[in-house]
């Protein structure tokens, strides 16, 4: 499986999300992004399994992993990188049992007691978190309220000695980017700042030019 690198993380709905998924995913990872998740939550687990093996396909040797949001029956059936789970997915203790050591498994951080789930885990079983929304965010309607800067802050550093990394996910743009990486979180996720970008990868490239310059 390839390793998830989170510094400059896609979420891309390839189902009922741009007319050509697939060449914005090109687009993005040419212009710098380092891991893809897939999420859409419309869609059938088969349109789920078959939009994941494209986008692994198109992804094919790039070194860019490939997570697969909710579903952990669909990353692991699509031979998925990932899976990114939240409070009401499967409990990420009993996926680790079922996914095994080497499937990256991550987690929705909204607030301490998703934080505390991760804790009582112990070792081994969660490797990133997804901390957010930072900012509200339209992409995601039923998302838990805005955390804002200073509580990505104070959350990434109640993680401290987890031993795990993060991203920091919801209305992160090129515009706050250098503000939200200024807490000290590994990587960003963004979804329409690239995915609904006229040019996807132009859109990537100015994310991972903050990125890299922090």
């Amino acid at each position: 499986m390839t390793a998830l690198d989170p510094r400059l993380y896609l979420v891309l709905d390839p189902v009922h999300g741009p007319a050509d998924p697939l060449a914005v995913v090109r687009d993005a990872v040419a212009g710098g992004v380092t891991a893809v998740q897939v999420r859409a939550p419309g869609a059938t687990g088969r349109e789920l399994c078959d939009a994941t093996r494209a986008v692994i396909d198109t992804l094919a040797g790039s070194g860019v992993a490939v997570v697969v949001d909710d579903r952990l029956d669909v990353a692991l059936a699509a031979g998925a990188d990932g899976v990114h789970l939240g409070r009401h997915d499967a409990p990420p203790g009993a996926a680790r049992r079922v996914a095994g050591p080497d499937l990256s498994l991550g987690w929705s951080v909204t607030g301490p007691d998703d934080l505390d789930v991760a804790r009582h885990l112990g070792p081994g079983v969660v490797d990133l978190l997804g901390i957010g929304p930072v900012f509200t965010t339209a992409t995601k309607p039923d998302a838990a309220p805005a955390t804002g800067v200073d509580g990505l802050r104070r959350l990434w550093e109640a993680a401290a000695g987890l031993g795990v990394t993060a991203v920091a996910i919801g209305g992160v743009h090129a515009d706050n980017a250098a503000e939200v990486l200024a807490t000290g979180v590994p990587g960003l996720a963004v979804s329409s700042a690239i995915a609904a970008a006229a040019e996807p990868g132009a859109a990537a490239r100015e994310l991972r030019a903050v990125v890299d310059g922090r």
